[in-house]
């Protein structure tokens, strides 16, 4: 592994960001960039089939600490969705904030092989791993917490993992980690699934070593050490990437339950929308059907 890839602070300086002036457009040339400007984000608001996506009306500069000067977009065909993050989890990382510069940044650098969309002096390339660690130090350039930038960054690490594209790795390097990761979340899922069923006493169940037959209370604490602990284990299967497996792992475990209801209810929602905007009628008779249930479940649970 780099040097680069273990540095886990990175001070802010955020004039590493500026402006990165203008592409050529319409038989005009362009504007160049300004080291002493402000960046500025421009966004054009495109959607197509409910898919939103955004073209940037001005360039965005930034000068990173090892590869120097990097402007995006590299051409006006570049469109971008901000922060790639799906909706069970904009609770936690918005898809705009401190961090859209570098999300940006991370969107011009990754977009693939035909639509990545980024000049470097001297033409150089950039692999996913090291857009990975771009996008991490450029979060911090811009201000964003410790916290988000690396869940953010173990997030699209994860992805590169799986995407497996123009990865600085061999195709059995590329499997390998993948597996890691597959086996972490599996490992996870089931075992927490396991640890709820215990904790609720479900005769199925059974008894994980580490919550044992005890109170709720040492149950739920048993519960979340191993929740901590079990995925430090299994990010050691992850080899240069053991820390993004140790932030996915801990992060799916303890926020697991959370995951579930946020899901349930997203899903309940998105069903109420279809029906509510398809078929009106029958969504007032579901909601007539729903609120009866709850006054005659309410009056007998009050009565009893």
């Amino acid at each position: 592994m780099k040097a680069r890839d273990l540095t886990t602070h990175v001070p802010q300086q955020p004039r590493r960001f500026y402006d990165g002036g203008t592409l050529p457009a319409d038989g005009r040339p362009g504007s160049p960039p300004d080291p002493g400007s402000d960046p500025r984000i421009v966004l054009e608001r495109e959607t197509s089939e409910d898919v939103e996506r955004w073209r940037m009306g001005r360039r965005l500069a930034y000068l990173d600490r090892h590869l120097g000067e990097i402007l995006v977009p590299a051409d006006a065909g570049f469109r971008t969705d901000l922060t790639s993050v799906p909706s069970l989890f904009t609770w936690l990382v918005p898809r705009t904030g401190a961090h859209l510069p570098a999300a940006l940044l991370h969107d011009a650098l990754v977009a693939g092989p035909d639509e990545a969309s980024y000049d470097i002096p001297g033409g150089a390339a950039v692999d996913r791993v090291e857009a990975d660690r771009i996008f991490r130090d450029a979060m911090a350039d811009t201000g964003t917490g410790v916290v988000r930038r690396w869940l953010v960054w173990t997030a699209v690490t994860t992805a590169t993992i799986f995407v497996g594209r123009e990865v600085p790795w061999t195709r059995v390097q590329t499997w390998g980690y993948r597996a890691a990761a597959a086996v972490t979340i599996v490992v996870v899922l089931v075992l927490g699934g396991v640890a709820t069923a215990d904790l609720l006493d479900l005769s199925w169940a059974p008894t994980l070593p580490w919550m044992g037959d005890r109170p709720w209370v040492g149950e739920l604490a048993g519960g979340l050490a191993g929740a901590i602990v079990v995925p430090l284990a299994l990010s050691l299967l992850w080899g240069r990437f053991r820390l993004a497996g140790a932030i996915a792992g801990v992060v799916l475990a303890v926020l697991l339950h959370v995951t579930v209801a946020l899901a349930v209810m997203t899903a309940v929602y998105r069903g109420v929308e279809h029906l509510a905007t398809r078929s009106p009628l029958v969504a007032w008779v579901v909601c007539a059907v729903a609120v009866a249930t709850a006054l005659g479940a309410f009056g007998w649970l009050s009565l009893a």
